[in-house]
């Protein structure tokens, strides 16, 4: 730890003897980077913060400075962007940067900081102190539910909570300076906020001790969360039969947020040198499209978000507690054309991994993979027409609040089907056709411009995730019927 507050590296060597006055020698470019853990932030940990103070390494570069901190946000205010921080024990007990001394308010006003308070703890301060210039990394607090990542621009004072403070936002090589972390955190499914969108959403998943919360009968894996649910597709509006097709399944995913980090081969642009945020997981899931779909809905598809679902899970990254925001909408689409009658259903497993990666001199580049593999339960389809069933999920990661990476995995089931028939006076007639069912997945997304809170450059556009697109045959057959005319 004392090599971590320094910058030090475990190879440094100084000349100074032991027990000298000598400085400590500053990590040269040369040395390792600091290697940080990376895990989920430990439970019952309240909400963790660390703070970076002032200064940076000998040669310019960022220098790992960043400690855990007893201090806590008690408030903040997102508008104004003004925060009270207060010490270990709440209230009050934020001391005061030294030297700083608060002048009586002004016409209601909170009192201001006396001159030359900024700076005045350039390094040194005191563990529970706070100054201009210190860069707080907090998991979610009150009035910060995504967590808060900010630069100390002024102290205007102490409250009876702690001190006040105006922050402005910051990016967390402030924090993680020239060190290296790397890691995947598996997201906690009971963590998960569920709002279900359509009756008969249900969700469930398995505690460590074994104990199943959700709906009897579904086995859910240690680490997942399941979705079951059952809609009907209501037949559009102006279409000349009245039908109603239905969709039943269940949806199940294991999410983990993959984070690196590498602060080292960063040239002179003062921003890391690589960095990444994705989004992976395991995903399994089986639905059936049962009934008749009427009439054509291309032009505005039937789209039925089912459930919503959110997370704020805080990802350790040595002493900083990086909070990652999560947000899922998983949905029903269906597009028909014509008239069909179908029946088909279809298992679903594989995994899925959608972010970015950047690279100092390429910049940010998107992440999108997905391997899945379908096993056809039932499909039949009679009649002409088609139609194609999506049980998605739309998805957004973040970090403190600011969307990086937006996604969406669409698995769907298509059918369709084709037909002739002619008849005559004399009695002859026949029939020819052809069926299909197709099983596919359909992953696209973008990088947001707020994956500059790496401290990378800022882009000036949506980057648009490579769109991976495959689809597999399920079943399908043709044949043709014929009658001789009748004898006279």
């Amino acid at each position: 730890m004392s090599l971590f507050s320094t910058g030090c590296s475990a190879g440094s060597s100084s000349s100074a003897a032991k027990g000298s006055d000598a400085e400590p020698v500053a990590a040269t470019s040369n040395a390792l980077a600091p290697q940080l853990a990376v895990a989920a932030a430990p439970a019952g940990a309240g909400a963790p913060s660390a703070v970076a103070h002032p200064g940076g390494g000998s040669d310019g570069a960022p220098a790992p400075k960043a400690a855990k901190s007893a201090l806590k946000v008690a408030s903040f205010d997102q508008r104004s962007g003004r925060a009270v921080i207060a010490g270990p024990t709440g209230g009050g007990a934020a001391k005061k940067p030294k030297g700083i001394a608060p002048q009586p308010s002004k016409s209601g006003q909170p009192p201001q900081s006396a001159p030359g308070a900024q700076g005045a703890q350039p390094g040194g301060a005191e563990a529970n102190s706070v100054a201009v210039g210190d860069v707080i990394a907090s998991a979610p607090a009150p009035g910060a539910p995504s967590g808060l990542l900010a630069k100390v621009t002024k102290v205007l004072g102490t409250t009876d909570k702690g001190t006040e403070v105006n922050t402005a936002p910051a990016t967390l090589d402030a924090l993680l300076g020239d060190s290296e972390a790397k890691g995947s955190v598996p997201v906690d499914p009971s963590s998960v906020k569920v709002v279900p969108l359509l009756p008969g959403v249900k969700a469930s998943w398995t505690k460590p001790d074994g104990i199943h919360v959700g709906p009897q009968g579904a086995k859910v894996p240690l680490g997942n969360l399941r979705l079951d649910v059952g809609a009907s597709i209501p037949t559009p509006p102006g279409s000349p039969v009245k039908a109603e097709a239905s969709a039943a399944g269940y949806v199940q995913l294991a999410p983990e947020v993959d984070f690196s980090y590498n602060g080292k081969g960063v040239g002179s642009t003062g921003g890391p040198g690589t960095a990444s945020l994705a989004l992976s997981g395991d995903w399994s899931s089986a639905w059936e499209l049962k009934g008749q779909a009427v009439a054509t809905t291309a032009d505005k598809p039937i789209k039925l978000p089912f459930a919503k679902l959110h997370a704020d899970p805080v990802i350790q990254v040595g002493p900083v507690p990086v909070v990652v925001n999560l947000d899922l909408t998983c949905y029903l689409q269906v597009d028909a054309e014509g008239k069909i009658s179908v029946d088909v259903k279809q298992e679903l497993k594989g995994d899925f991994k959608v972010g970015g990666s950047y690279s100092w001199g390429k910049g940010w580049t998107p992440i999108s993979s997905s391997q899945m593999n379908a096993t056809p339960v039932t499909a039949t389809a009679s009649a002409a027409g088609k139609v194609k069933a999506t049980l998605g999920t739309e998805a957004s990661v973040g970090l403190y609040g600011a969307v990086g990476v937006s996604a969406n995995l669409a698995p769907y089931l298509r059918a369709e089907a084709e037909g002739t028939a002619t008849a005559s006076s004399n009695g002859s007639a026949s029939a020819s056709g052809k069926w299909a069912a197709y099983g596919g997945v359909d992953l696209t997304g973008a990088l947001q411009a707020q994956l500059k809170i790496f401290g990378t450059p800022l882009f000036e556009r949506r980057i648009p995730v490579d769109i991976l697109h495959r689809e597999w045959k399920l079943a399908g057959g043709e044949g043709t019927v014929s009658k001789a005319a009748k004898k006279r």
